[in-house]
């Protein structure tokens, strides 16, 4: 399989992108993502292929640019729904299937039918669990940056107190992660990009 370079991959950013202001957000969260994986995998020397989670980190919240109306509004409400409309968009563009489900398969520490039907998501019902290491750790990068307004940096005890509200199971899998995949250190990559760290 032939992974995308990061030039491809901005142009396909930058055509799906509604506005500028939303290719700016997605495109640097996507670098941001990407930064992080790369400092875990040089850090940590774990076994995965970098230029694959490199691809998934670049590509993965392509689905947002589906969330702007025509006028070039956002309409987070169905937010949920981003990394499914992503792998519909990777689809459409002729990627294979291990890219796309860099998208539907990286929100927050993994959705599950269960999930979905217990809290009526406007999802296909299915799992979208990382199932490849290159999966998890670009699922696991993405906990570590916010595209909110503005932009930040959270620390692990941040994104572990958030994601507590979704019950044990899903505390136990970010601890499992952090344990496994190692804690960034976010200080340089805040100063870096001028976002603040929560």
């Amino acid at each position: 399989m032939r992974v995308p370079d990061d030039d491809e991959i901005r142009a396909l950013h930058a055509r799906h992108a509604p506005t500028p202001e939303a290719f700016d957000l997605v495109h640097t969260h996507c670098r941001v993502i990407w930064d992080v994986a790369a400092q875990l995998i040089a850090r940590s020397g774990l076994d995965v292929d970098a230029d694959l989670v490199r691809a998934g980190c670049l590509l993965h919240d392509v689905g947002v640019y589906r969330l702007y109306d025509a006028d070039g509004r956002p309409d987070f409400r169905q937010y949920v729904r981003h990394g499914v409309l992503g792998h519909e968009l990777l689809r459409e563009e002729g990627y294979p299937d291990v890219l796309c489900r860099f998208c539907s398969h990286h929100t927050g520490v993994g959705l599950t039918r269960a999930d979905i039907l217990d809290q009526d998501l406007p999802l296909p019902v299915a799992d979208y669990l990382a199932e490849s290491p290159e999966e998890e750790l670009v699922m696991y990068a993405d906990k570590f940056h916010s595209k909110s307004t503005p932009p930040v940096f959270l620390t692990a005890d941040t994104f572990a107190a958030r994601i507590a509200r979704f019950g044990p199971d899903k505390t136990a899998a970010f601890a499992r992660m952090r344990r496994d995949l190692g804690t960034p250190d976010l200080a340089p990559l805040a100063a870096a990009y001028g976002h603040a760290l929560t």
